[in-house]
């Protein structure tokens, strides 16, 4: 996988670009996680849709989410999920992660949360996971592998 930045404020996005799908467990069981990134509005805004199909139930969970230049001038996220609850943030660092790590936080009703994109160890796809913040540091409670797919 190339994970080389474009250009411009939201060529970070670029490595991101397209479909992926993950199998992961959860403690609902068995989960199909598809996320599509694509720019939008003239390249102003990269959207994400996002579908968690977890095994056994009728209707998936899902999320809308945009990327794009907040008023202060830095990147950051507008997030919308099914459930009706809605998350903004920013963009952030996770070196601890990786060097190349896509990583936006926001502060949630629980808490300082992140959610950190970086290219795979196997060269193949990408790795996501979303981490709570503790007095310790970073706690981890979701991580996928997204490979690339057609749909």
């Amino acid at each position: 996988m190339d994970w080389r930045k474009g250009r411009g404020r939201l060529g970070p996005f670029k490595p991101l670009l397209g479909n992926w799908k993950a199998e992961a467990s959860s403690e609902m069981g068995p989960l199909v996680c598809r996320r599509a990134f694509q720019p939008m509005l003239g390249d102003a805004y990269v959207r994400l849709d996002v579908s968690w199909a977890f095994s056994g139930k009728a209707k998936p969970y899902q999320e809308f989410c945009l990327f794009g230049v907040r008023p202060d001038k830095t990147l950051g996220f507008w997030s919308f999920t099914i459930d009706g609850k809605q998350s903004q943030g920013w963009l952030s660092e996770a070196p601890d992660i990786h060097p190349e790590a896509l990583c936006f936080e926001a502060d949630m009703p629980a808490g300082r949360a992140r959610q950190v994109y970086w290219p795979s160890e196997s060269g193949a796809g990408f790795d996501w996971a979303v981490e709570s913040r503790t007095k310790k540091g970073w706690n981890r409670f979701v991580l996928h592998h997204y490979e690339a797919t057609d749909s």
